[in-house]
């Protein structure tokens, strides 16, 4: 017999080892049959479980169960990405802790650290997703510095530069003075703060007293200006254009030019143009043709490009020193306070500058061409179909990809210099070698005696040929994840079965840094997209719709959820708000609703199990003859058509929303109490097609709800005697058990008990108080199923009696149903009056809180100003307000009526 209460804690490690013994998620073990994959977007190795993960993995695995039950060879690829910069600084920071640095080991020690931890610690999100019940090929766990997927990125790499769309160039990066190295757009996490606009006066050459006034948030970067630019229609400075200005502090003469960067309607219309460190700058420069000087250094400090006033100091101190001396001059013309967005690196936590160096780029713009093509001709669709556009208008504006990282950790550029600097890109440093030796008998730098030495001494060859420290940008070997975890550059039967993979679900936050270079390369090396659909979800939010962080404090793990309320209810909860185009906004009340309903399944379980209710061999649905057998039969069929199609469609909370309201109304709430009376009644034909058919679709639940809630449903289905695993059994097939006159039935009795409770409480008809039911001027049908029914009628809307008349009794509260007016006397088992004085007294309270708060939503200063999620609560209480008013006006009606 099964437990009271479901326990989610001692269930869950059980039915995991179940899995995992019975091997329910390896990949390849069904043959002659569609496949299905999906790539997991790999967590970082650093990482923990968010909310974000468990929305995605909750997605994902609904459908990949739902794929793995319909027959298909299913392939989840699991695996975790070596995140770079994040990886670096957690061993960093244990080595800070015992007081040495990386410097310290060299770069050979510290990455074989860095090695040891990850295979002690890292990868613990793995496991951490186990607990969620995601159902990957475990054994198929892939890493993207994993010998096969690096010997990927080295092919990758060499085939691109080869083909001249891997180049080094001197560009603008993000640049982190703290931790020294370029990061990505990514990584920038942009933030509001109260800051300082300077104008300042810059002289016009030949013109004594006359100066053109240029603002800045950055005075410390004028020491590196090129020029000054105006608009090309700005009457103010036309006669300017071409002229000079005296950079002040430098002496530098620079140039005026022309150029629609240049806002006539902000400011003094003229902004000063350093293209080494403003990113609209450098693209200023290079249509003018400007030079870029850099005068800051890797830290951040003014370098030897500027006047010696100024070398060695901190890009603040700087400020405040170039500040003052400009005020000194006469040339600051005022300072206003000014509201700014400041880029801070999300791991260090400082002030990232643009920043002039040279690096290695990918060609984006070339590579995104057939990617563009490819969602343009619907090869690969997005879904919801808006975030085309957001995809478009970033591919077709794309900029060069910025590749190299000053780090470590990672996959080191498999570029090497020679001693005049020529580069030598290959896969080894054995062929490197080779291509340099020829290189330089070729051009007569070295002879073939001298080249033989170099070959056979590897300290020689060492200092003769310099490989490059940098390493590569993490999104490069997550760009090839969809094929090479399934093994490319070699052509193996994985890759041939599973790519191009099925559909990619994951957030809009990473379109253009993870699903574009997926679509580029995977276009590029494979000649086919990478996955025909790409299903973009929302974000989760807190309760109020309130943007989950740390300085908030309204960060839920989901790990603390899954302790308190179980996995399953957790699930649940995503996949129910999981509505295309809109964000996730899950509560504890939600989730512990959805743990009152596993509770409420396994409830009705055990009742099934105590009336000894089996599915007899060679069951066939479709010979049920009584009519509620009927009727459940064709809701389960109704339902499980209804699932798929919400499943296929990327619909998750329309597929939820059915299987809760069947499982919980339709099965436990009426099938339930409606199959009573047969399955406690004597043994016979009846009984036993009850018994058969309340098993029947108690399976059919189980498999239904299996994608939402495995652990729950895989416990039950091993508790009630089912062969095999629940993960791995047949999804329910369509048997044409819809049944409309069955449905049509028995949804009259449900409508009419629900409408009698509904009045009941309403009018605060005691419990106890059993009615007669009148069906007033009832068709020969209805007064037929009032007759048929009648013992569950009076069962469960607490009736003593039902019958048919001519006219309503004096006294009775009316209600129609199915066509027919239900009469239900009330009279004399409630005061009519006071229960009229009530409900007007309700609903005017009800109606002064509708005004107030209407009030409150009309007044401009409330809505500009109130944080969002207050708006929207005030939207809701104010529309559930009136939905509570309609409903007591209509019982009010109803009970005039009465009287």
């Amino acid at each position: 017999m099964l437990d009271k209460t479901f326990q989610p804690a001692a269930v869950e490690p059980r039915i995991s080892q179940l899995w995992e013994d019975a091997g329910a998620f390896r990949a390849g073990t069904r043959e002659g049959v569609d496949s299905f994959c999906v790539v997991i977007p790999p967590p970082n190795v650093t990482g923990n479980l968010h909310m974000g993960h468990a929305l995605n993995n909750t997605l994902q695995d609904v459908m990949v169960r739902f794929e793995r039950m319909r027959g298909k060879n299913v392939l989840w690829q699991p695996g975790t990405d070596h995140a770079g910069i994040a990886t670096q600084m957690v061993v960093e920071r244990q080595l800070e802790a015992s007081g040495i640095s990386r410097h310290d080991l060299g770069r050979e020690q510290f990455v074989d650290r860095v090695w040891s931890w990850k295979e002690q610690s890292g990868g613990s999100i793995l496991n951490q997703l186990r607990r969620l019940g995601a159902s990957c090929d475990w054994s198929r766990e892939r890493f993207t510095m994993d010998e096969g997927l690096s010997r990927a990125v080295l092919k990758v790499f060499v085939e691109l530069y080869r083909k001249g769309l891997i180049y080094k160039d001197k560009r603008l990066v993000n640049w982190d003075p703290k931790l020294l190295t370029a990061i990505s757009d990514l990584e920038v996490q942009p933030t509001e703060a109260k800051g300082h606009l300077w104008h300042l006066r810059y002289p016009v050459k030949g013109e004594e007293g006359r100066y053109i006034v240029v603002a800045t948030t950055r005075p410390e970067t004028m020491l590196g200006d090129t020029a000054v630019a105006v608009h090309p229609d700005d009457e103010r400075y036309r006669d300017l254009i071409g002229n000079h200005v005296v950079l002040p502090l430098v002496g530098r003469e620079i140039p005026i030019v022309a150029d629609e960067h240049a806002d006539p309607e902000t400011g003094s219309g003229a902004v000063k143009i350093t293209p080494a460190h403003d990113f609209n700058d450098f693209e200023v420069g290079k249509r003018h043709d400007l030079p870029m000087i850099n005068v800051l250094d890797e830290r951040a400090r003014i370098n030897e490009n500027a006047p010696d006033a100024y070398r060695g100091l901190d890009r603040y101190e700087a400020r405040r020193r170039i500040v003052a001396d400009m005020q000194e001059l006469g040339l600051l013309e005022r300072i206003d306070e000014h509201m700014l967005t400041l880029p801070y690196g999300d791991r260090s936590g400082v002030v990232i500058e643009p920043w002039l160096t040279d690096q290695w780029y990918v060609d984006a713009a070339t590579l995104a061409e057939p990617a563009i093509r490819a969602v343009e001709d619907g090869r690969s669709v997005f879904i919801p179909r808006n975030w085309e556009k957001t995809y478009f208008e970033w591919m077709r504006n794309i900029q060069p990809w910025c590749i190299s990282r000053q780090l470590w950790w990672g996959h080191q550029i498999p570029a090497w210099y020679g001693p005049d600097g020529h580069i030598f890109v290959a896969e080894t440093e054995e062929e490197a070698v080779a291509d340099a030796l020829a290189h330089y008998v070729l051009n007569e730098t070295l002879t073939d005696e001298e080249a033989r030495a170099l070959a056979a001494d590897p300290e020689r060859r060492a200092d003769f040929l310099r490989r490059d420290e940098d390493v590569l940008d993490t999104w490069f070997s997550s760009a090839l994840w969809p094929f090479s975890t399934l093994g490319w550059p070699d052509r193996t039967p994985e890759l041939d079965r599973y790519y191009p993979t099925s559909v990619l679900v994951t957030g809009f936050d990473i379109i253009f840094f993870w699903v574009a270079r997926m679509m580029m390369m995977g276009l590029h090396f494979m000649d086919e997209v990478p996955f025909p659909k790409i299903y973009i979800h929302g974000i989760v939010r807190d309760e109020h719709g309130q943007k989950m962080s740390k300085s908030k404090g309204n960060v839920v793990d989901p790990l603390d959820l899954i302790s308190e309320f179980g996995a399953d209810a957790l699930r649940f909860t995503m996949a129910s708000l999981a509505t295309p185009g809109q964000d996730v906004k899950p509560s504890k009340a939600r989730i512990e609703g959805y743990r009152n309903f596993a509770t409420k399944l396994w409830n009705a379980s055990r009742f099934i199990e105590m009336n000894e209710c089996r599915v007899p061999p060679r069951f066939d649905p479709s010979t049920a003859e009584l009519v509620v057998s009927r009727w459940i039969l064709s809701e389960s069929e109704t339902t499980a058509r209804e699932i798929a199609e919400g499943i296929e469609q990327f619909r998750f909370n329309d597929a939820a929303a059915t299987a809760y309201r069947f499982v919980w109304n339709v099965f436990c709430d009426w099938y339930v109490e409606l199959a009573k009376p047969a399955l406690q009644g004597p043994d016979g034909a009846e009984k036993e097609e009850t018994r058969a058919v309340a098993a029947f679709v108690l399976t059919r639940i189980l498999k239904l709800l299996h994608p939402f809630m495995p652990f729950v449903t895989e416990e039950l289905w091993q508790h009630l005697g089912h062969e095999g695993v629940l993960a791995t059994a047949s999804w329910p097939v369509p048997a044409d058990l819809e049944d409309p006159e069955a449905c049509a039935e028995i949804g009259w009795v449900i409508e009419a008990i629900s409408a009698i409770r509904s009045v009941r409480s309403e009018m605060n008809v005691p419990a106890g108080a059993r009615l007669p039911l009148v069906l007033v001027q009832a068709s020969a049908e209805t007064r037929e199923r009032a007759e048929r029914y009648g013992t569950e009628l009076k069962q469960l809307a607490r009736l003593d009696s039902v019958a048919a008349g001519d006219q309503a009794p004096s006294g009775s509260v009316q209600m129609v149903v199915g066509g027919t007016t239900l009469a239900l006397p009330i009279a004399e088992v409630i005061d009519l009056s006071a229960e009229q004085s009530r409900l007007e007294k309700e609903i005017g309270k009800l109606g002064a809180e509708i005004e107030k708060i209407r009030a409150k939503l009309g007044n401009e200063n409330f809505t500009a100003r109130a944080p969002e999620h207050v708006v929207a609560e005030q939207r809701e209480r104010m529309a559930s307000a009136e939905e509570t008013r309609g409903r007591l006006q209509s019982a009010l009606e109803r009970l005039c009526g009465a009287a």
